[in-house]
């Protein structure tokens, strides 16, 4: 007999400038959760309005020894790395970039947010990598939002955008290299569905419309919390208003965490090097294009 999960804990985003001054909500890590493995970090960018010339991004930064997912629920992105990447990220589009032995990356609103202003949304959320992993090859997996498989519950009350993982019938086309589910659900008022989840991953539901309720509760997760899921086989997602929201779960990787900044590896040790590789210039540097392409 399928086990329901229940809510453990909840935990409510903050708010915090990031990169050039962008503003997110962030509800890991928070003081009162530092990690949730094999997550870690989930920020909600925006929603933010910009007039002309407002716009701020993440210039030049960067990245070893874990994955950075972004996806874009309004407006637009340019990015560019050290491995020669580059393109636009527009509404719906996700990019699934695994850092691995180090990447130098930039993520800024698109040319025309930045000089006529707009509105921006999106997520970016990390995924650490497994020790054998934290030195592989840089790679990049960017998925158009037409691409991203959807699906609908019976009724019609709950739809699902599948990029990692499975629901509804619908498979993710990103590759990931540990077990991930990310899944955007869009609930309408009445909304009841519940789907498996094997009982090995750790849970996370991050509410950023109106409010759910998660498991056979009667609590609601209100927007902008994050909820932690106790053990079981299946997630229940209902709603009595209109709501939206992220389910992330993944396999704990049960390893030393040593984190600073844009680099998350076992030691500290590891740390330091990474540090000297980063500045001797061995993660590279990002060749300027006069125009960012979309690879789209």
């Amino acid at each position: 007999m399928s086990q329901v999960r229940e809510v453990s804990r909840v935990v409510t985003a903050h708010r915090q400038e990031e990169g050039a001054g962008f503003i997110v909500r962030r509800p890991l890590p928070s003081l009162s959760l530092t990690v949730a493995d094999p997550f870690l970090l989930i920020d909600e960018m925006g929603p933010v309005d910009y007039g002309p010339g407002e716009a701020v991004g993440a210039p030049d930064h960067p990245h070893r020894g874990f994955e950075t997912v972004t996806y874009v629920l309004s407006g637009e992105f340019e990015h560019e790395d050290s491995a020669g990447h580059r393109g636009v990220l527009r509404s719906g589009d996700v990019q699934w970039m695994t850092a691995g032995a180090g990447v130098v990356h930039s993520e800024m609103p698109s040319r025309g947010v930045r000089d006529a202003g707009g509105r921006v949304h999106g997520f970016q959320i990390w995924v650490n990598l497994p020790a054998r992993l934290k030195m592989t090859q840089p790679r990049y997996q960017e998925v158009a939002s037409a691409k991203i498989p959807t699906a609908d519950s019976a009724d019609g009350l709950a739809r699902v955008r599948v990029i990692a993982g499975e629901a509804l019938g619908a498979k993710a086309i990103i590759d990931t290299l540990t077990p991930i589910v990310y899944q955007d659900w869009s609930l309408k008022a009445g909304a009841d569905v519940t789907v498996p989840l094997a009982a090995e991953q750790q849970a996370l539901v991050y509410v950023f419309e109106g409010a759910a309720r998660i498991g056979d509760g009667d609590s609601p997760v209100a927007d902008g919390q994050l909820a932690v899921l106790g053990g079981g086989d299946s997630v229940r997602l209902r709603a009595s208003e209109n709501a939206r929201l992220l389910l992330l779960a993944g396999v704990p990787l049960e390893e030393p965490v040593a984190r600073y900044g844009p680099f998350v590896m076992n030691t500290q040790q590891e740390i330091q090097q990474a540090f000297r590789d980063y500045q001797s210039g061995k993660m590279g540097e990002i060749t300027r294009t006069a125009q960012v392409q979309s690879t789209l």
